[in-house]
């Protein structure tokens, strides 16, 4: 009787073990990935002085890659650099709906507008999803 109680409590305990054994849905997003997407921003947010002129050179052509190409990258580039030294203050509260979620919208491909998660990289080769493609 002893060993089957014993079992029972072992059985017992180990199935409610299972009950939580999944990540919370904004694990993801945390303070510190966070504190780091705020460094990045400002460290790297030159990058868009770079890429910007340079996706509107492929998209619209020379001309307005030397005007508004430049242009949009001043303006990315300041963007940018305001929400890292934002996001960097801020890091241990959930400012954006609860949550620790980028405050800008994401960058959505038929309007010019918009920013990734994370500084663009340049180069020919990259290992991140979440980088340009030269398609």
């Amino acid at each position: 009787m002893k060993t089957l109680l014993c079992f029972a409590t072992l059985a017992f305990l180990s199935f409610s073990a299972f009950a939580d054994i999944q990540d919370p849905v904004m694990n993801d997003y945390g303070p510190t990935r966070k504190l780091g997407r705020g460094m990045a921003n400002v460290v790297w947010a030159s990058t868009e002085l770079i890429y910007s002129p340079t996706m509107v050179n492929v998209q619209e052509g020379n001309s307005s890659a030397w005007s508004f190409g430049i242009v949009k990258g001043l303006g990315r580039f300041f963007y940018r650099m305001g929400f890292g030294f934002y996001e960097m203050g801020t890091f241990p509260f959930a400012t954006y709906k609860g949550s620790y979620n980028t405050p800008y919208k994401s960058n959505i491909p038929w309007i010019h507008g918009g920013l990734e998660e994370f500084p663009p990289e340049l180069g020919f080769e990259t290992r991140y999803r979440y980088t340009h493609s030269w398609n």
